[in-house]
């Protein structure tokens, strides 16, 4: 019990820290892409009203057709005309 005294100790004085930082994310194309992800489900008609059009279409590969559209920090994935995914990409290519 003795030697739990000590460990208890640092931790509950160490929880304040830990709860109390801040992540601060840079204003990059990829962070602001973040706010800008098209939900699954969502239409190609609805993802290029919402962000534009891409800088880059890469036509359907597989069965069934996965497309990828390229925006600058983004790529979103489309299995026939839905978003399948989307993928932040750090540096924002």
């Amino acid at each position: 019990m003795r030697r739990s005294i000590p460990l208890l100790t640092a931790l509950v004085l160490a929880a304040p820290l830990a709860l109390g930082q801040n992540l601060d994310v840079p204003a990059s194309s990829a962070a602001r892409a973040i706010q800008a992800v098209p939900l699954p489900g969502s239409s190609m008609a609805a993802t290029e009203a919402s962000l534009g059009a891409p800088t880059n279409r890469h036509g359907p590969v597989g069965d069934p057709p996965i497309t990828r559209w390229d925006y600058p920090g983004l790529a979103v994935f489309f299995e026939y005309d839905k978003v399948l995914h989307s993928v932040v990409i750090q540096g924002g290519r």
